[in-house]
């Protein structure tokens, strides 16, 4: 993951960030990281963010590919 040095950060910000991380129980790496994140309008969420992948997939339409149904796979490996 990349790296984000910040120097000179006003105390009373910093202040602030140990506080908030503090009270949601996050590392301050972490909630530099929340706060970042929500004043970018950006989701964080891995869950969120690989659902908007897969719909963005899905909206290019069929790609081709005829895949088997991975439920029958299953059974077949699971009935050898």
């Amino acid at each position: 993951m990349p790296l984000i040095q910040v120097r000179d950060v006003p105390e009373h910000i910093y202040r602030r960030l140990v506080e908030q991380a503090g009270r949601e129980r996050r590392s301050l790496a972490q909630q530099v990281v929340t706060v970042l994140a929500r004043g970018l309008e950006v989701e964080q969420s891995p869950k969120a963010r690989r659902k908007l992948i897969l719909d963005e997939i899905r909206a290019r339409g069929p790609i081709g590919l005829d895949l088997p149904d991975p439920v029958r796979l299953i059974r077949e490996d699971r009935e050898r």
